[in-house]
């Protein structure tokens, strides 16, 4: 049975959100005829591990809320993106999940989607400007944090770390860039970092890896921020002789962001050293949660929930869910003032895809 979202900060219909939640006067959040409320989903990408999880979970959560799902992809192009929501507005949809890579762009369709009054929830990233009925998003600068601990800790303070970064377009790549520069420079000074953009492209990222592997061949740290870069910095380490167990002097301490199958074995295994889980099951768990919640009426306010997670306000008329996403390692120690779980650990939804 799916567990209720935080309704104890339920609150009347606020001015802040009404245009946010857009239920049509009557009631006119179903198909025609009376069927299931019709919502829009379209899916950031299809090319990662990560988002093919996502893409996964959605079915299930729909049915869980008694919605007819009308879903496309913007394959990472804002472009397509805008093509998408227009055609699931012809649709009919009363309700749409976004899930944007590109957070600036985006606030024309939201406009457009506040003006004919149709929620959105968004899931992973949030507006630069504009609304939403509510954003389902894991506190990405705790993901800078807790890969600055991690590699600080195992460095015992000192060397360099390579930081492939994602898209500095996207608020993600700049929290967990942000986060993470800034914990180096107070937490741990003698620490080199050299920052890599690289649009999410695990091809760039190889490439780039590579390229200060080359200038920095003593270079002990990545901090990969998703795991599009897993496979090309293990073939990378491997070419060069580094793909070695962690009690090996030449090993490379190596930290993911996203907690897929993949990389939960490639910790088990030694070749990688820790991840921090991004909750792809419950980003479509809840942001259909909200999505049903928007289209009932319903509003929240800030404050803890009843699944381990916490609603802050980002800004007036936008609110976001952080959900819980876990530091994996593979001693389940603490690095810093940050805990963490071994990759065996049930809890995590990289052990339970397809089960």
């Amino acid at each position: 049975m799916r567990r209720g979202l935080a309704l104890g900060t339920a609150v009347a219909l606020a001015a802040g959100l009404a245009g946010a939640c857009g239920s049509d006067a009557g009631g006119g959040t179903t198909a025609s005829g009376g069927g299931k409320p019709v919502v829009g989903v379209d899916y950031p990408r299809s090319d990662t591990d990560f988002w093919n999880s996502f893409i996964k979970y959605v079915p299930q959560f729909g049915a869980e809320n008694g919605l007819e799902l009308k879903t496309s992809n913007s394959q990472n192009d804002i472009s397509k993106l805008t093509a998408n929501v227009q055609s699931l507005i012809s649709q009919g949809v009363k309700g749409v999940v976004l899930a944007p890579q590109d957070t600036a762009a985006v606030v024309p369709t939201l406009q457009q989607l506040t003006a004919k009054k149709i929620p959105v929830v968004m899931v992973d990233t949030r507006p630069e400007q504009g609304d939403a009925y509510m954003v389902v998003r894991a506190d990405n600068r705790a993901y800078g944090e807790k890969a600055c601990k991690f590699l600080g800790e195992k460095l015992s303070g000192k060397g360099k770390v390579v930081m492939l970064q994602g898209d500095l377009a996207s608020i993600n790549g700049r929290d967990r860039t942000e986060a993470f520069n800034a914990c180096m420079k107070a937490d741990y000074p003698d620490i080199t970092v050299f920052g890599e953009a690289t649009n999410w492209d695990g091809a760039v990222a190889s490439q780039k890896f590579q390229t200060q592997l080359t200038a920095h061949p003593d270079i002990k740290g990545v901090y990969m921020q998703s795991s599009f870069a897993l496979s090309g910095t293990l073939q990378v380490l491997k070419q060069r002789g580094l793909l070695v167990p962690p009690g090996d002097p030449k090993h490379v301490f190596v930290i993911s962001n996203d907690g897929i199958p993949q990389e939960l074995k490639e910790i088990a295994a030694g070749n990688i050293d820790a991840t921090v889980s991004q909750p792809a099951d419950q980003y479509a768990k809840y942001a259909l949660e909200y999505t049903k919640a928007a289209l009932d009426g319903k509003t929240f306010k800030p404050g803890a929930t009843d699944h381990d997670s916490t609603i802050v306000q980002v800004r007036p008329g936008l609110l976001e869910d952080q959900l819980s996403a876990p530091l994996v390692t593979a001693d389940g120690g603490t690095y810093g003032d940050v805990p963490s779980i071994k990759p065996d650990d049930s809890s995590l939804w990289g052990n339970t895809l397809g089960g």
